[in-house]
């Protein structure tokens, strides 16, 4: 599963890791995190981040 960077603030989801202070269990790929979900560090959204390349 690929990772994503938050084109505003450069956190990085990893599904390795999940985003578990959102509720997001490790193993969950970006592409299905709830559309409402937002960047835990500046807020925007799923469509600020880009994939990064392994």
């Amino acid at each position: 599963m690929k990772k994503y960077r938050c084109v505003v603030c450069d956190w990085v989801y990893d599904p390795a890791v999940g985003d578990p202070d959102a509720g997001i269990a490790p193993g969950m790929a970006f592409e299905d995190l709830p559309e409402d979900w937002v960047c835990p560090l500046c807020g925007v959204g799923k469509s600020d981040f880009e994939p990064l390349d392994d």
